[in-house]
């Protein structure tokens, strides 16, 4: 049997909205259906970044789930996902996956991803990191999650912001075993075998 080809995306209130955006926008042209949670305060960084309204931000997800629905669909593990991607991630919310004491269906959602050993790639925005934050990454990755900081590839030459985020979301969804166009991959676009270095 196969795995339905759903990712869960959540959008939690660190910078970095566009993040949560493009991976929308990835999915879509994936064929991917999405499943998206947005947090309270993803809303008001939405508002403080960009000029997009809420209503804007769920047209672009085939699914849209309220954050305080703990009783949706992907609360259960019964419903089949490739996984879950928390873009961005909050250091609240990554503290909150970690301690499996859930409060929403953003949290909730990712504590069923990794009950399930699905997935869960947590793009967290946060810097400079104090030892608890990263005590708290280290405790996701022996649980399963893997922690995908949004980091600038400068060997793809990024002519815009929106190039850094493309990069950063595809580098993100590989993880699921999704491969986005705008993706430039080092060895096939970039570098010495093919004459760019």
């Amino acid at each position: 049997m196969s795995i339905p080809t759903r990712l869960v995306v959540g959008v939690s209130g660190a910078s970095g909205v566009a993040y949560g955006l493009r991976a929308l926008d990835a999915c879509r042209e994936l064929g991917v259906e999405s499943h998206l949670i947005f947090s309270k305060a993803a809303a008001l960084t939405l508002a403080q970044e960009t000029s997009l309204s809420l209503a804007d931000v769920n047209a672009r997800a085939d699914v849209v789930h309220k954050v305080g629905d703990v009783g949706a669909s992907i609360s259960s593990g019964s419903f089949q996902t490739l996984g879950m991607i928390i873009a961005p991630c909050s250091v609240r919310t990554m503290s909150e996956i970690a301690t499996g004491v859930t409060s929403s269906l953003l949290t909730r959602a990712a504590d069923v991803t990794l009950k399930e050993r699905r997935p869960l790639v947590l793009m967290v925005r946060e810097t400079p990191l104090h030892l608890g934050h990263l005590r708290t990454m280290v405790r996701l990755a022996e649980m399963g999650a893997v922690i995908a900081p949004p980091l600038p590839a400068f060997y793809a030459k990024p002519a815009s912001l929106e190039e850094m985020v493309d990069q950063s979301v595809g580098r993100a969804l590989d993880l699921f075993g999704l491969s986005w166009k705008p993706v430039k991959r080092w060895g096939e676009d970039l570098g010495p075998l093919t004459g760019e270095a």
